[in-house]
């Protein structure tokens, strides 16, 4: 049971430095998101220690799950609830040799074949998109489309968190295709009032509007 429908990642370059961010994520955990990803690539290890223990502390506080992208030793560092992993990480059969059983892991995915590897390697849940053409999701091609996310929803199953382009006249869509929640950055932190915009997402995940 991952007990959160929606899956918050951070990108500190919506803000004009980083106690914005954390400002931002505070106000979104307020409103009720149950799950931070902290991903922050462009930092170096020690800055994002600090902003990872920042983030355990608002999260612990506000009773939500932290995942810290990629970096399966910060997440242990600071006690972080779990790790999510790309394409190019580590599989997630590495972490549970690494970790055990201490962290929840979450993987990206953009093919039902990394869909499929990623269940086998021992990921909890997977995020899978592009679902809907985004900028930050060109790299990956085009959008995989309502209907193949069904398909991986048939076949795939730990949780899957649609990713891509998911705006609130999207969400009743993706979950009536099957998703077990949604992923998301912009929709949320790059709104003006970010704690009714989070509020909004939550209740159309699930299902109040």
């Amino acid at each position: 049971m991952i007990g959160f429908k929606l899956y918050l990642i951070t990108d500190r370059n919506l803000f004009a430095d980083d106690y914005s961010l954390s400002t931002a994520v505070v106000e979104a955990l307020k409103a009720g998101v149950k799950a931070i990803q902290l991903r922050e690539k462009g930092l170096g290890t020690r800055e994002l220690l600090d902003m990872a223990y920042r983030m355990r502390e608002i999260t612990k506080k506000h009773k939500a799950k932290l995942f810290i992208n990629d970096r399966v030793d910060v997440a242990l560092a600071v006690g972080a609830d779990g790790v999510h992993l790309g394409q190019s990480s580590i599989p997630p059969s590495a972490v549970k040799k690494i970790a055990g059983n201490k962290l929840i892991i979450g993987a990206s995915t953009h093919s039902i074949d990394e869909a499929r590897q990623a269940e086998k390697s021992g990921a909890d849940l997977i995020t899978f998109g592009p679902v809907y053409r985004t900028p930050s999701k060109l790299k990956y091609g085009e959008p995989i489309g309502i209907d193949t996310f069904g398909k991986v929803k048939a076949e795939i199953s730990i949780p899957v968190f649609a990713i891509g382009g998911i705006n609130e006249n999207r969400i009743k869509a993706v979950m009536d295709a099957g998703a077990d929640g949604v992923a998301l950055i912009s929709g949320i932190l790059g709104a003006v009032d970010i704690k009714s915009a989070a509020k909004n997402y939550i209740m159309r995940v699930n299902g109040d509007i």
